[in-house]
């Protein structure tokens, strides 16, 4: 095609993608939850059935990992077996040793002679402690049981798994915020590359609607209020909070049938880290742990760019769903007990 630049020839690629809604319908890939709904607590693990290799890309100021060694550019052996998100703080980083039991039982591991193995088992956490009981956090039976508890099902969605005692804006602390959770989606292309995301939103900033730009959830006006303040609204007016690391998180997992390398991966979780930034102000804080993790579980040839771009779309979809998915616990409403009337 020529047009006003007549020394150029432009090229229009068609590209038609479906709407899916899980990461479980990338093939190979299961989710299991468990929860604590009286603690309100709980961990999310996704499995993989196929050779999987991954990466990650940290913005937040305040992260909180194991194992995830694998996933850095130094490092040799970058197969992983499974991904585990808990609640817990810290402490939920127990949770990873019921997975790794879980997945020896079964053989899923590097093999290091001798008839064993050892699982890879990348974990991430979110700070839950401060709306229910912070003396229970997910532990290894606990992680054993997500595991038991995973499928190749369409995965639930808001308020349960290591989104049970997710929150979202908490400058004002967080009994002003608003309940967050867990939310997926996924896309087919016409190549039958499939790429899925599962996020969980445990924000510091507020959710806004990319369709009009009103915040959804976030810093409300009260304990027992239904307006938001706008957490960037609050600081430019000059309220200040110290800001402990750690206590805020958004943690997303992108997952494709489509074969890459580990810096393929990394460059497609950095590009998949504006989804969060699109539809979460302020994002990526000193006391937000927000990471990316890719991971390429497939042998389809596909273009890192265009998985990179599309994974940001289907990150800003999850972290919406997440909050329009979620239920009011331990006194936080969400956003279905704000907007009664919102389809």
């Amino acid at each position: 095609m020529k047009g006003i630049f007549p020394n150029f020839e432009f090229y229009f690629i068609k590209i038609t993608i479906i709407n899916m809604g899980s990461i479980t319908d990338v093939p190979g890939v299961r989710v299991g939850h468990a929860s604590n709904f009286e603690e309100i607590t709980g961990c999310t693990v996704i499995l993989f059935d196929n050779s999987a290799i991954g990466a990650v890309d940290f913005r937040g100021g305040g992260t909180s990992t194991r194992q995830v060694d694998s996933l850095l550019p130094f490092h040799t052996f970058g197969k992983i077996h499974g991904i585990l998100l808990t609640g817990g703080s810290a402490y939920g980083l127990d949770a990873a040793g019921g997975v790794m039991k879980y997945l020896e039982e079964n053989g899923k591991g590097l093999e290091v002679g001798n008839g064993s193995v050892v699982p890879s088992v990348p974990t991430a956490v979110i700070f839950d402690l401060g709306i229910g009981n912070g003396t229970i956090r997910p532990d290894a039976d606990m992680g054993y049981r997500a595991c038991e508890n995973a499928s190749h099902s369409t995965v639930q969605e808001g308020s349960l798994g290591v989104g049970t005692g997710a929150t979202i804006g908490k400058l004002l602390g967080v009994r002003s915020a608003t309940k967050g959770g867990v939310g997926t989606s996924s896309y087919q292309f016409e190549d039958q590359t499939i790429l899925g995301v599962l996020v969980v939103v445990n924000a510091f900033g507020d959710v806004f609607s990319r369709r009009d730009g009103e915040i959804i959830a976030g810093v409300r006006n009260s304990t027992t209020g239904k307006g938001f303040l706008g957490t960037v609204n609050l600081i430019k007016s000059g309220v200040k909070k110290d800001m402990e690391p750690f206590q805020n998180t958004t943690i997303a997992v992108v997952v494709t049938n489509a074969h890459f390398s580990r810096p393929e991966l990394i460059r497609i979780a950095r590009i998949g880290q504006t989804g969060i930034s699109r539809v979460i102000n302020p994002a990526h804080t000193i006391s937000d742990g927000d990471l990316v993790f890719a991971v390429s579980c497939g042998n389809l040839k596909d273009d890192a760019n265009t998985i990179g771009v599309i994974a940001a779309e289907l990150i800003s979809e999850a972290v919406i769903r997440a909050v329009k998915n979620a239920k009011g616990l331990g006194g936080i409403p969400s956003w279905k007990d704000i907007f009664k009337d919102a389809k």
